[in-house]
């Protein structure tokens, strides 16, 4: 059984780790039930909707039983992972949804409540206090575009916090553009006194952020093996992990059971995975974590 995976792009770390998951799944669960389960990972190399709907399509026409796609651009994807339907493939989403579609599920972080969580976090570092800005990655991304209202929605209930005059920075998700966003806006702007990173992109590589620790602070999604030694060295105050290699397992076990047994998984249409906050007393823990999901 083949299912395709349609992640944004392939040098976002959060995908490597979601593609393991699926690696690891296809393993594990093929064994299980006595078959073999191929991931074809059809990603685009940087961030580009057309490209993901030309994969879809692609896919789909090949046959395959199931696609799991996280979607750069809903509008974009919407007839793609219509047509995969009307082609005879199980679709699902992950991280980024596309809920006019057809797709049968989405499995991923509840993006308002994740926004809500950055900047209730960020505000306790700031002790409730000072300018903020917000790192927004890609203006089409409508998980991204639900997490920053979700910190404006929090925002308002500190009145002592306020957003910087077109304070909110989008940028290519990749993490040297990212890091050059805030590195520029910091510097235009040195009154910024916190970050609200609604995707870690900027700490997914070792890059110069150009300023000391702690000042300005920073929270941001995600806990990668990349960004842990942001914690540690005190760039960061905390980071809130999506189970990015479960977004991978998880979607196999659902597609499979959907192929196979014609089985919806409970919670559907949306299975919504909770953040784990994470501080730098848990970066042993966290290190151990991803060598043990990553070695699979």
């Amino acid at each position: 059984i083949t299912i395709g995976l349609v992640a944004k792009s392939q040098g976002n770390a959060v995908f490597q780790a979601a593609h393991a998951g699926a690696l690891a799944a296809a393993k594990e669960l093929g064994k299980k039930r006595g078959i073999e389960v191929v991931i074809d990972w059809q990603t685009p190399p940087e961030e580009d909707p057309q490209k993901q709907a030309q994969a879809i399509e692609q896919l789909a026409r090949a046959g395959v039983a199931g696609i799991a796609v996280s979607c750069s651009d809903a509008n974009t994807l919407t007839s793609a992972i219509d047509k995969a339907v009307e082609l005879g493939s199980q679709v699902m989403c992950f991280d980024s949804d596309a809920p006019q579609s057809k797709r049968f599920c989405f499995f991923g972080t509840d993006d308002i409540t994740c926004g809500e969580t950055v900047m209730r976090e960020l505000a306790r570092s700031l002790n409730d206090q000072g300018t903020i800005a917000i790192l927004a990655g890609n203006a089409a991304a409508p998980n991204l575009q639900a997490r920053v209202e979700g910190v404006k929605r929090e925002l308002a209930k500190h009145p002592q916090i306020h957003l910087l005059d077109d304070g909110i920075y989008y940028h290519p998700e990749t993490p040297e553009q990212a890091a050059e966003t805030m590195r520029r806006a910091q510097s235009t702007h040195p009154e910024i006194d916190g970050w609200a990173l609604v995707g870690g992109w900027p700490l997914y590589t070792r890059v110069v952020l150009g300023w000391e620790p702690g000042r300005p602070k920073i929270v941001s999604v995600d806990a990668l093996p990349a960004q842990l030694p942001y914690l540690t060295n005190g760039y960061v105050e905390v980071l809130l992990a999506q189970d990015c290699f479960g977004w991978g397992h998880r979607a196999v076990e659902v597609l499979l059971d959907k192929v196979l047994d014609g089985k919806d998984p409970p919670g559907a249409p949306r299975l919504v995975d909770p953040l784990t906050r994470v501080t730098a007393n848990d970066v042993p823990l966290w290190t151990a974590k991803w060598e043990g999901w990553l070695a699979r």
